[in-house]
């Protein structure tokens, strides 16, 4: 996927006003409309320059884009970072909800299908109900088995008196219920706008996900171990403590385990009702043949053992 210079598109500086995008876009959108213009990539160059408008317009997803920084435009084959754009406030509904599907995969990546949508006010007579705002937040999955109380700092772009974009931060006591899983969300009651008229306040919508983990990954409500075995530890049996996100336990490898095979540990995953398991899923690790012993042992095993393990390969 292409990485997007919106600030080149749009031909500004990466500092300019919002007043300064605003005149850019309407000065080469008008050069570049299909309906006038007589290039031959006219209506590609109208696409791309609604898109970059799309983002540097508003001020949350440009503050939100910019965190990217610029090193991304030297690679050849851009993949947003995990949890690029968690503890950014959004105004409105959450990210993905909406149209633009005409926009590139590499602003779908970063925004969803429409980059957040507006949300609804709700009048009562001269009243109106402040909007909703949204933020991605990170927690480690060990939260969630556990329950846990966590202070979580937000960032909400805000719009300067010369016409800048600045991120101002605040700090939230988060309660993170026991049994929570990836994209389920807190409610934080009126922690988003305020209302006008008297209006309640909105509310604040917290979208939950975890930490990427060096031992963990998470599908559902079910977790996923790769554990790392000695060749004899997965062809004679063996007894291994394994850590879990509840602790340790003592986990029994069968004899004659093969590499890819799956132990399941019943209801050791994300808490719940129904709570989800644990996959512990067998990888063999081999020692290395670095000096003289080791590689004597090969050549044994080599010798003494019928092992082919690309017999079913083979051509009759």
């Amino acid at each position: 996927m292409e990485y997007k210079d919106y600030y080149k598109i749009l031909g500004v500086a990466r500092d300019a006003t919002q007043d300064e995008i605003k005149r850019a876009y309407r000065k080469l959108a008008r050069k570049y409309h299909p309906d006038v213009s007589k290039e031959a990539d006219a209506e590609q160059k109208f696409k791309q320059l609604g898109e970059a408008n799309e983002v540097l317009k508003d001020t949350e997803k440009r503050a939100a884009y910019d965190q990217l920084g610029v090193d991304w435009q030297a690679q050849q084959d851009f993949r947003p970072p995990p949890g690029w754009a968690s503890g950014f406030e959004f105004h409105g509904g959450p990210r993905g909800a909406g149209g633009n599907e005409d926009f590139s995969d590499f602003f779908k990546s970063l925004f969803g299908r429409a980059g957040g949508a507006a949300g609804s006010h709700h009048r009562q007579g001269f009243q109106m109900q402040g909007e909703d705002h949204h933020a991605r937040v990170l927690i480690d999955l060990e939260d969630s088995y556990n329950g846990a109380s966590r202070s979580i700092s937000l960032q909400m772009p805000e719009l300067t008196r010369d016409g800048h974009v600045k991120t101002a931060r605040r700090t939230l006591k988060v309660r993170i219920p026991k049994g929570i899983r990836q994209g389920q969300q807190i409610r934080l009651s009126g922690q988003g706008s305020p209302g006008t008229g008297g209006g309640k306040a909105g509310d604040l919508y917290l979208e939950i996900e975890f930490n990427p983990h060096g031992i963990y990954r998470v599908e559902g409500s079910d977790v996923y171990l790769e554990l790392p075995l000695a060749p004899w530890e997965a062809a004679l049996g063996a007894a291994v403590k394994v850590l879990t996100p509840a602790g340790t336990v003592d986990l029994k490898i069968p004899a004659n385990s093969k590499a890819g095979k799956k132990l399941r540990l019943k209801g050791r995953g994300i808490p719940a009702k129904t709570p989800g398991d644990l996959y512990v899923v067998i990888q063999i690790s081999l020692p290395p043949a670095d000096d003289e012993k080791a590689r004597a042992m090969y050549e044994r095993m080599r010798d003494e053992l019928s092992f082919n393990p690309r017999a079913k390969m083979e051509v009759a």
